[in-house]
């Protein structure tokens, strides 16, 4: 072998070795990206989880007190709205807002027993309805923080250098943090005259 042929042959090993070194980057963390994204959609579909948890057992909290609170009709066509609108949402964006005006919704209706039915309050079947009610808002609380870290994760890795190259490469975009409504930080009302 003459010398040119050695630099010839050391130059292309080197330039084989810095392409599947790339390369290999370049899949593992495509890989690392893609693990993440099935996390985030694992951690939003434990939100829907406990969202729909909590909008199956407020229309058996209404049944329960339905027949002692004859004037609360209006409370309680508001709930069964709020809950039809839930179940007709289709995007995250939708099950988000949907789900804040149902919790609004049933939060009334919970004040409502607890301050003018303090008898019907402390009866058994619905005192355990509104105890899993406030269980589901501790777990989609906890399941709503649990999505936002993932996201958080996941859009570190997506808006980083040199990740961003793989992500933009594969399509990849940031996704959307957990954001309550902003109506959200207002308690609801109870008013029993309308």
């Amino acid at each position: 072998m003459t010398k040119n042929t050695k630099i010839t042959l050391s130059i292309v090993g080197v330039i084989a070795f810095l392409v599947i070194a790339i390369g290999g980057w370049f899949i593992m963390t495509q890989n690392s990206l893609r693990v993440q994204q099935q996390n985030v959609d694992q951690q939003w579909s434990n939100v829907e989880v406990q969202l729909q948890r909590r909008a199956d057992l407020t229309p058996q909290l209404v049944g329960a007190v339905k027949g002692n609170m004859k004037n609360e009709q209006k409370i309680f066509e508001k709930i069964a709205d709020a809950r039809k609108q839930y179940d007709n949402a289709s995007t995250p964006a939708d099950k988000v807002k949907q789900a804040d005006n149902l919790n609004k919704q049933t939060q009334v209706l919970i004040n409502a027993v607890h301050e003018n039915y303090p008898e019907l309050a402390s009866s058994s079947n619905v005192n355990d309805l509104m105890t899993q009610i406030e269980g589901s808002e501790n777990r989609i609380s906890q399941t709503r923080r649990d999505y936002n870290d993932a996201v958080q994760v996941y859009n570190r890795k997506v808006v980083s250098f040199p990740s961003s190259i793989v992500a933009n490469n594969a399509g990849m975009k940031t996704k959307p943090f957990f954001q309550s409504a902003p109506t959200a930080s207002q308690a609801p009302k109870v008013d029993l005259d309308n």
